[in-house]
């Protein structure tokens, strides 16, 4: 009765109890605290693609690699050296990437504000409805709590570059952005954090989709916005996913933005792809190569996974020089994706996840894999590592040979990061002029505790220590 009152009044009882029990009156400005320390100079440091016995000198000059050389043991003149470090028996790579995570859904099965919302049925209708509920209470206060957990928890695990979707539309408006921008803002010196204006709401459906698409035009005019994406699935039929591809390919045109699609998230191999008409949309557009500095992703697709041969080569022909690339999400993917109906014996579990290596190393084709959401009811398991991911990918792919562990690790940093545009876009393994975001392994290894030797078993079983270097500086968060 008191709610339906309140109600009336334009007054929601949940986010007024939400308020009191969850502090939203609380600082949203209040600044996050971590200190920069400069290197110069890593010694003695294992590296990729080197004898696992071989210890290497690494040398910075701002925000760069200046050059790779064999240890020398007997130059430790300059110990004393603040900007020199030592680490002992520690395995250095260069640093991680978030290339697909959803800023403004983390943790909402972690945070007691939502504690009502939990999962029961576990599927993709329940995890829209949830999320949808959720969204009706978020406040600047709770988006900016949960965006910092997700964005130290990704620091501290060696993310130094990340994209960041946030929601506009009719419901939150530009509540999550706005928080999104401040965060971004505040942790600029310690991660590269790319924001997309994200429509995950119909823009040709229902009664908000003529709102919905103003909102998004309005957002991609704010500073600090680098990407426009969309969901062309949630929309009634097909003519209408259509008209919202058509859209977004041209919003993203005409505001110079990077495009990310999430799409064909359904495993039905007698369904049309969206793909394709994507490629081809792609293509159509006049100003496509005044653009080709702008990335195109395309997320989860697990539709493609029940394609032939013919049509993975087809696929790559299709989309020639175009700079598309597939981002596969398996945490989210496995968790969704073929779940029996309760007529059903269960025994029989259709998985459905764009098999990375295979499209990489087979097709030609451009990807990587991220992590996607943490923590909220389309996946509630996993963390913000995505080392840990690459780790979990060894199974799911069955690819544990070097060349292939190689290969998830580029999937979960250069690979990631050359995706989205993000720092130099190059897939190389460190080098004399590469970026200095980099991470060392095993930190505190001493003599009696096993130290990572080689890449594989640094993937096969991540270390938890780690020191994180972002443009040339070591970034150590205070924690209270």
């Amino acid at each position: 009765m008191a709610a339906e009152f309140l109600k009336t009044r334009g007054i929601g009882l949940q986010g007024e109890i939400s308020k009191v029990q969850f502090g939203d009156a609380s600082s949203t400005t209040e600044s996050p605290t971590f200190t920069r320390q400069k290197v110069g100079k890593i010694q003695g440091v294992r590296l990729p693609n080197r004898e696992p016995d071989s210890r290497w000198d690494i040398s910075i000059e701002g925000k760069a690699i200046t050059s790779i050389k064999p240890h020398d043991p007997q130059n430790l003149a300059q110990a004393s050296d603040p900007e020199i470090l030592k680490p002992r028996d520690c395995f250095l790579a260069t640093s991680l990437c978030h290339p697909h995570v959803h800023l403004d859904k983390c943790f909402l099965l972690d945070d007691p504000k939502y504690a009502d919302l939990s999962i029961e049925t576990g599927d993709f209708a329940e995890a829209l409805s949830l999320t949808s509920k959720a969204k009706s209470r978020f406040s600047l206060n709770d988006l900016m709590r949960r965006g910092r957990w997700l964005i130290e928890e990704s620091i501290e695990a060696g993310v130094t570059c990340m994209r960041a979707f946030v929601e506009v539309d009719a419901t939150v408006r530009f509540k999550c952005l706005d928080a999104a921008l401040t965060l971004k803002a505040q942790y600029r010196d310690a991660c590269e954090i790319q924001i997309c204006a994200f429509a995950q709401d119909p823009v040709f459906s229902g009664e908000n989709a003529l709102d919905n698409r103003a909102l998004i035009e309005e957002a991609l005019q704010r500073d600090g916005v680098e990407v426009v994406g969309s969901t062309p699935y949630v929309e009634a039929d097909e003519t209408r996913m259509r008209k919202n591809v058509d859209w977004v390919v041209d919003v993203a045109s005409k505001y110079g933005k990077h495009l990310d699609l999430h799409l064909d998230y359904n495993l039905d191999a007698n369904k049309e792809p969206m793909t394709w008409y994507v490629i081809a949309r792609l293509h159509s557009q006049q100003s496509v190569s005044e653009r080709s500095e702008k990335t195109t992703v395309l997320g989860h697709c697990t539709r493609l996974t029940s394609f032939t041969a013919d049509q993975w080569h087809d696929l790559r022909r299709r989309i020639g020089d175009l700079p598309v690339s597939f981002v596969g999400l398996p945490t989210s993917d496995l968790f969704m994706m073929g779940k029996p109906s309760n007529e059903e014996g269960g025994g029989e579990r259709v998985r459905g996840t764009l098999q990375m290596p295979q499209m990489i190393q087979q097709y030609g084709l451009a990807g990587a894999i991220g992590i996607n959401n943490v923590g909220n009811a389309f996946t509630p398991q996993g963390s913000c590592d995505p080392l840990s991911l690459a780790s979990m990918c060894v199974g799911i792919y069955q690819a544990g040979t070097k060349t292939e562990i190689e290969l998830l690790y580029e999937c979960v940093s250069q690979r990631a990061k050359a995706a989205i545009g993000c720092g130099d876009g190059k897939i190389l393994e460190m080098h004399e002029g590469g970026e200095a975001d980099l991470i060392i392994f095993d930190v505190g290894t001493s003599g009696r505790r096993r130290g990572r030797r080689t890449l594989q078993v640094l993937v096969y079983d991540p270390p938890e220590r780690r020191i994180v270097i972002h443009e040339g500086n070591v970034v150590t968060l205070e924690n209270d």
